[in-house]
């Protein structure tokens, strides 16, 4: 069975960093396109950034040039680097993992999430 457990949340001021963890069991890891979500209340869950089995990366507009996605295949963990945090990247951070190789194909399991709070 596939579980994601996520890590690093908090609570950061404005311009701060965080960097959140996500590990994975239950898949030979390496294979799978990883990524990582945000959802505010009320609103539907978004991509953030997500890497493929081969190392390609997307992230949204919002993020690019501030988050940094990367994968340790040898630790069957995902994280995200979060740089220059804004109150608007407040939410909940989900990891996802897909049964195929491209982060095209979408994600089939679902970590728990981790809450980001960015304080003006």
């Amino acid at each position: 069975q596939v579980q994601l457990v996520e890590s690093g949340g908090g609570l950061v001021q404005a311009g701060g960093s965080l960097r959140l963890s996500c590990a994975a069991s239950g898949t030979i890891f390496r294979f799978n396109a990883v990524g990582w979500y945000r959802q505010v209340q009320g609103k539907q869950r978004e991509l953030v950034a997500a890497i493929s089995s081969g190392g390609g990366t997307n992230y949204a507009d919002s993020v690019k040039g501030r988050f940094t996605i990367s994968r340790d295949n040898a630790k069957n963990t995902v994280y995200l680097q979060m740089n220059s945090l804004k109150p608007e990247d407040t939410a909940v951070y989900y990891c996802g993992l897909g049964r195929r190789s491209s982060w095209l194909d979408g994600m089939d399991y679902w970590g728990k999430g981790a809450l980001v709070t960015v304080s003006a």
